[in-house]
């Protein structure tokens, strides 16, 4: 009686359609997206755990910001995530190889992100860490809720991808022009509007699209999803903070 009871009323029991019209087996979407936050959860762990080694190893950030070997080295940091994802490509289906490569596209990005918090407070770190915990769960339950009422966030596509051409232009003019710290300010509440909408869509992408062999990418773009809406926080905060 009891595991007929919870198997009615429990979603991830597998006997429950995610969302209406659902031709899939429940079971092997569930275990699909079991898998995608496992992967993001050891992404985002290892992340914390290289950012908070640079930010309280000091001569790690003195490193990068009074030596030239640094200054070439934060380069490197800052493009091997755009390299990696070029054999990554190739590779997302090939184990253990894919895991490597997803191995170095993160630790190359907790370096930049580590960094970007070296030269903020702790309490600005933390009040953006914090509120972009909140806003992820909070997206992430109302785009499962939504899913299963019908609802489908596919259309946020091309939107999306149009706003993410005016952010680069945005930061372009800010890099060779530099606008001040309201437009710095403007530049974050865009980025993270933007990048509360890329949760949505791309959380709706793994209830609804993305196939099984494709968990590398689905991981990947989740993953950049909460990363660029912690830094994107992060901006505003430290700007109200000076």
């Amino acid at each position: 009686m009891w595991g007929q009871f919870s198997g009615k009323d429990d979603l991830e029991s597998g006997r429950e359609p995610l969302y209406p019209m659902m031709t899939e087996s429940p079971e092997l979407r569930w275990s699909f997206i079991r898998k995608i936050y496992t992967i993001v959860s050891i992404q985002l762990l290892l992340t914390i755990a290289v950012s908070a080694l640079v930010v309280t190893v000091h001569p790690i950030s003195l490193f990068f910001s009074t030596t030239r070997a640094g200054l070439a080295v934060y380069i490197v940091l800052v493009i091997t995530p755009f390299i990696v994802l070029c054999p990554l490509y190739y590779y997302y289906q090939k184990h253990p190889v894919n895991y490597i490569l997803l191995g170095i596209f993160t630790v190359a990005l907790a370096f930049s992100v580590g960094l970007t918090c070296s030269y903020t407070s702790g309490k600005v770190i933390l009040e953006a860490a914090i509120l972009t915990a909140v806003v992820v769960v909070s997206l992430t339950l109302y785009t499962y809720w939504a899913a299963k009422r019908g609802q489908d966030f596919n259309f946020l596509g091309p939107f999306l991808s149009g706003a993410i051409m005016v952010l680069l232009v945005f930061a372009l003019i800010q890099i060779f022009y530099p606008l001040g710290k309201l437009s710095v300010m403007i530049y974050g509440c865009l980025s993270a509007v933007i990048f509360c909408g890329y949760i949505v869509y791309d959380t709706d992408n793994l209830i609804k699209r993305y196939g099984y062999d494709e968990y590398i990418w689905a991981a990947v773009a989740l993953y950049l999803d909460v990363i660029n809406l912690f830094l994107a926080l992060l901006s505003i905060f430290r700007e109200l903070d000076t």
